[in-house]
């Protein structure tokens, strides 16, 4: 019968011919070896399908080299980019990534996900809170796990990092006015969204500040056919001439649904949308669209955690900001 023990470093040891001290220190890392023997030692490690003990190396070092990545969902097109960019920069740094979807329920916290990150072999987290919990502002993170928040709102005990959702929507309604158009209607993502929140937030304030009509808005849930619904309804509408949509999804969904009813785009109606997300599936593409930097967003979230495991620090109660960038196609037009 096959053997079920681990392997362990005495093993690798015997099989390469070398002392245990120098088995830990090819596992470990260290240029004090060798290359001739740490490749008889790598060697014996393969062959013998020995897996180093994180715990122990943990317990020398001080780190596990492994960061918690918590969100609320894994699936969605600006989340999968950040875990993507956070991931690639965990891998450039010889970290690992440890992923945790929040719970649902009177588990729905800050302190219970952390409670729950507490017991696994990460240094620090990483939290993609699109919601705001209910113990956002009182939570305090513990002192031996650094905690970065990936929020709208800054933190008071943590770093914070975001998009300028708030700033995306303004320039999206600049750029339209300057194109000569009179107002800007605005598809909405849903209510219980910090980010849909603030491109309302930005779009309104823009247009009340220079005394114009803020059209009523239209709530969608991120996905196209709500989008579409809503073409549908402002092509009835003979002031609407151009739309601002919370993402790309809902602005494509809009766009053939102002084709449907007889609208044509951007000849009738000029339309933007958020995340350039469509590169790649949609043939042809000729959406306008706020770019959502995802992946230095990510990047940077991981340098700020990096930084405080490794002793350093980050300033708390202020938001790192990451601009938008504005992709321009050809579903806006002109006409002033």
């Amino acid at each position: 019968m096959e053997s079920t023990q681990p392997v362990s470093m005495q093993d690798v040891a015997r099989a390469a011919g070398v002392s245990p001290q120098t088995v830990s220190r090819v596992a470990n890392g260290s240029d004090a070896v060798r290359p001739g023997t740490r490749r008889k030692v790598e060697e014996a490690m393969e062959r013998l399908g020995y897996r180093p003990n994180y715990a122990a190396r943990a317990l020398k070092h001080g780190r596990f080299n492994d960061i918690g990545v918590v969100m609320f969902n894994m699936t969605s097109f600006g989340n999968s980019h950040i875990v993507d960019s956070i991931a690639a920069a965990a891998d450039e740094n010889d970290y690992a990534v440890t992923l945790q979807q929040i719970g649902t329920g009177p588990e729905r916290t800050l302190e219970a996900a952390i409670n729950h990150m507490k017991q696994l072999p990460v240094d620090g987290v990483i939290v993609v809170m699109e919601e705001k919990l209910s113990d956002f502002d009182t939570f305090r993170p513990p002192k031996e796990l650094p905690v970065v928040i990936l929020s709208e709102d800054p933190s008071n005990s943590c770093p914070t990092i975001d998009a300028d959702q708030y700033g995306c929507s303004t320039a999206v309604v600049d750029y339209l006015l300057s194109k000569g158009h009179k107002t800007v209607y605005h598809i909405a993502g849903p209510s219980t969204s910090r980010a849909a929140i603030s491109r309302v937030l930005g779009w309104r304030d823009s247009l009340t500040q220079l005394g114009l009509r803020v059209p009523q808005t239209y709530i969608g849930d991120w996905e196209a056919d709500s989008g579409y619904q809503a073409g549908l309804s402002l092509a009835r509408d003979p002031e609407c001439t151009a739309i601002y949509a919370a993402n790309d999804q809902m602005a494509y969904g809009a766009m053939l649904g102002l084709q449907s009813a007889g609208k044509r785009v951007p000849q009738d109606v000029s339309i933007v949308g958020v995340d350039d997300l469509l590169v790649g599936i949609v043939p042809r593409l000729t959406l306008t669209t706020m770019r959502m930097r995802f992946n230095d967003i990510g990047h940077e979230a991981f340098n700020m955690v990096k930084t405080m495991c490794e002793g350093g620090t980050v300033p708390v109660g202020v938001k790192t900001v990451v601009p938008c960038e504005l992709i321009e196609r050809s579903s806006v037009r002109d006409i002033s």
